[in-house]
């Protein structure tokens, strides 16, 4: 069982910012379920993957642009880079933006944005690659331009049309140790075995506690049963294949953890608005 991360981010002397690239020759090496109270923007420029962060798993394509919260858990990318791609972190702590100067007018579209990130953001379509050229036109700057061009991008993200609030009712490691380390146990399960059957008396022993009170324990924290879920994990693996792979419909819904095609249908269409058979057709039309 992979433990429970909590990674320590090392600002690095004379700079608030921590700002890094990646690319296929070096990858950024952190696939797993892991919280920091950094604030943290991620943006790909090119490529296809799965987000999660919180409780909320999706599939992207042709990149992503993520504003991630303090403490607020997430996976790294499940996606290696291809050649062209590159991935650019920038990460801070909350307190860069905690004075003042920041209750000033000037300020409040990072104020408004700083909140949002507590659940959760990403970026779509013309927003997230004016923002991400920001972000990568960064790179080679110091960092007094850093910090200023942090702020442009935080202007930007609050004048954005394009976006997703990921988890509207807020999903933070605010509980107690504990509780952190027994959340990351059944999300690095789940991740692990999404596609099997799971049954609740299987994570409820691993979480250390009887059914009802796992149920409840799941719902309070993540505002979603834990089958839920894990059919969100897997209807967004499907996206991934249907994207990726030349697999007819039923061997994508199986090779997802469904068992039944008609419930994996359904599931696919409440969370996409559209059936897989649909949602492949279009993909070659679409630009998310």
């Amino acid at each position: 069982m992979t433990k429970p991360e909590f990674e320590s981010i090392q600002i690095p002397y004379g700079s608030s910012i921590f700002y890094e690239r990646f690319s296929k020759r070096e990858e950024n090496a952190k696939p797993y379920w892991h919280y920091h109270p950094e604030i943290e923007i991620v943006y790909v420029s090119g490529g296809t993957g799965r987000r999660q962060i919180g409780s909320h798993i999706s599939y992207y394509r042709n990149g992503d642009l993520m504003l991630i919260g303090s403490n607020l858990p997430h996976c790294g990318l499940t996606n290696r880079l291809n050649n062209t791609t590159l991935e650019t972190v920038i990460q801070f702590h909350p307190e860069l933006f905690n004075n003042a100067f920041f209750e000033t007018p000037e300020m409040q579209a990072v104020v408004k944005m700083l909140e949002k990130a507590k659940g959760g953001v990403v970026f779509h379509g013309n927003d997230k690659r004016k923002i991400g050229e920001k972000i990568e036109s960064l790179n080679d700057k110091s960092s007094f331009s850093k910090l200023t061009g942090l702020l442009e991008i935080f202007v930007n993200m609050h004048e954005a049309d394009d976006y997703t609030l990921l988890n509207v009712d807020r999903f933070a490691m605010e509980t107690s140790p504990q509780d952190n380390n027994k959340l990351n146990i059944i999300f690095n399960f789940v991740k692990e075995h999404y596609t099997r059957s799971i049954k609740l008396e299987e994570v409820a022993s691993i979480a250390g506690m009887t059914v009802p009170a796992f149920c409840r324990y799941f719902k309070k924290i993540t505002r979603k049963t834990f089958t839920a879920f894990v059919n969100e994990y897997r209807v967004a693996h499907a996206a991934k294949l249907l994207h990726e792979k030349q697999m007819s419909i039923s061997e994508v819904c199986f090779d997802s953890g469904f068992n039944n095609i008609s419930h994996f249908n359904r599931l696919f269409k409440d969370f996409f608005g559209k059936t897989p058979s649909v949602y492949r057709d279009e993909l070659k039309y679409l630009v998310s």
